[in-house]
């Protein structure tokens, strides 16, 4: 606590330059959310400051910020955990089974390809390759000696790509408007009850994740706490959207500084590698929806919104304007994360084993 503390001291935190960070990426998710584009208090700010700093301006972020924001977020996806939707899951057996198979599948194509082609070292290559949420991926990644600019840049193109893609493919495909609705929680019609839940859950999980020395504890611990709270129905509570939304910030934001120094060309070089990890994601989408709606009883484009690698919010949506299962869509995108954030870092583990250290450098991406 006193570390934490003593880097907030005048003398070792860049206030001028984190203010400026901090209004860049204002600016770039009021944009992103005026254009209505996907997850835009993230990927705006994320946009703005990595332009900012790739063109040397005095930003910065750093990385004591973070941890709240973590739990924050780690306290969001504990919530999509209720007893209702946990209740309907051996109904999904066939599909949450083909949702696994999928990520297996991703997971190894999209880390060969990152390794091969990309030329990728091998932490880099399998965050970068998993089909799970971007902190969580950058967090791991980094702990573990990845180069977390390169993992950030490739999930955040990921995410974009596809939100920004498939909304529209399926528009086309079936037909009708696909309008955003309504349904976050404002902080204003909470009761204080909610944000001490809230509260309570991101102190309580920050403790039990070091207590246990869990992977990226922050945000693991959070998770874990909110989830066990909603599954006993002790609440119901959702952190309010302007909390999530200035989480999304800060996140955004510190992401965004860490490409202070990256040449604009090696940051070309990975949106280019991520277009076809994202080619990738969404042949092995097609083709498990399709194999999937043959052995249950849903249709292809509902299948479709449950096994995209993309936003779990926006997924949700569009599965509300389709008249989709939205329970499903989210039971799966949270099953999905949760599943990557719990296996990810020992498949890594058991992977290193099998395959003993790097005989020789991996080209950079920056080549």
């Amino acid at each position: 606590m006193r570390y934490g503390i003593a880097q907030l001291a005048p003398s070792r935190f860049p206030y001028p330059r984190f203010a400026l960070a901090l209004l860049l990426g204002l600016a770039g998710g009021y944009i992103f959310s005026i254009l209505k584009l996907p997850l835009p208090w993230m990927l705006g700010a994320m946009m703005f400051c990595t332009v900012a700093a790739l063109t040397r301006a005095p930003v910065a972020a750093p990385a004591v910020i973070r941890p709240p924001m973590s739990a924050v977020i780690g306290v969001m996806l504990g919530s999509g955990f209720s007893p209702s939707v946990i209740a309907q899951i051996p109904q999904w057996l066939p599909t949450i089974l083909g949702l696994v198979v999928f990520m297996v599948a991703c997971g190894l194509t999209v880390v060969w390809y990152f390794r091969r082609i990309g030329g990728f070292d091998r932490t880099t290559a399998f965050f970068s390759g998993m089909p799970g949420g971007l902190v969580e991926m950058i967090t791991y990644g980094e702990e573990r000696g990845g180069d977390a600019r390169v993992i950030a840049l490739v999930h955040s193109a990921r995410i974009l790509m596809i939100v920004m893609t498939l909304p529209f493919a399926i528009q086309w495909i079936e037909g009708v408007s696909l309008n955003r609705a309504a349904g976050s929680v404002s902080m204003f019609d909470t009761p204080l009850v909610s944000e001490a839940w809230l509260v309570g859950c991101g102190l309580a999980g920050a403790l039990l994740g070091h207590l246990l020395n869990l992977p990226a504890k922050t945000l693991l611990g959070p998770m874990l706490v909110s989830a066990c709270v909603h599954l006993m129905g002790w609440s119901d509570f959702k952190p309010p959207f302007e909390i999530v939304n200035a989480a999304q910030l800060i996140l955004g934001v510190a992401i965004g500084c860490r490409f202070a120094g990256t040449a604009s060309r090696t940051v070309m070089r990975i949106l280019a590698l991520s277009v076809g990890s994202t080619v990738i994601l969404l042949f092995w989408m097609t083709v498990f929806a399709v194999i999937v709606s043959r052995l249950s009883d849903f249709g292809v484009v509902t299948l479709a919104l449950a096994y995209s690698p993309g936003g779990l919010a926006e997924m949700s949506l569009i599965a509300v304007a389709l008249h989709a299962e939205v329970a499903f869509v989210a039971a799966h995108h949270i099953i999905r994360v949760f599943l990557v954030m719990i296996s990810a870092p020992l498949a890594f583990r058991i992977a290193n084993r099998l395959l003993g250290p790097e005989q020789r450098p991996a080209r950079q991406p920056a080549e």
